[in-house]
């Protein structure tokens, strides 16, 4: 028999820096999980990624136990830790920060792939691209 479900919550959080402190701890505590164990859970799971941000989707069940799934990082979180910048422009379309090469396109499109709404290459391309645009990066296709 299946669990209920009480609660299904979206966070991200800095890969292998998952601690009792805010944002999770508030976060979790009104639905009685043992955020500790849960810390410790994502810590393990994502200690190869140290600090990139990770979303991650929690389902709470009734029975106060959990399950989580990880999310890939954020498009943009992958393109400024690709090109090394500290973040995207405050005005993209005048003020560029970077340029994505074809290598760097394909590496953040084979990372985002399992999250995107497309299975074509040339589509998840210009998903990428379009993020990019937002945040003043140029894109070699």
């Amino acid at each position: 028999m299946a669990k209920e479900i009480n609660k299904v919550i979206k966070i991200t959080i800095p890969a292998g820096q998952a601690t009792m402190a805010p944002p999770i701890g508030p976060t979790l505590a009104p639905y009685g999980i043992n955020t500790q164990d849960f810390c410790a859970q994502f810590n393990e799971k994502t200690k190869e990624a140290q600090g990139i941000l990770t979303p991650v989707v929690l389902t709470i069940y009734k029975d106060r136990s959990f399950d989580f799934i990880l999310k890939t990082p954020p498009t943009s979180e992958l393109i400024r830790r690709e090109l090394k910048i500290k973040r995207g422009s405050d005005q993209p379309n005048i003020k560029k920060v970077g340029k994505l090469s074809k290598e760097q396109m394909k590496k953040i499109i084979d990372i985002k792939m399992p999250d995107l709404n497309t299975t074509d290459y040339e589509q998840a391309a210009k998903i990428i691209a379009g993020t990019a645009k937002q945040m003043g990066v140029d894109v070699e296709l």
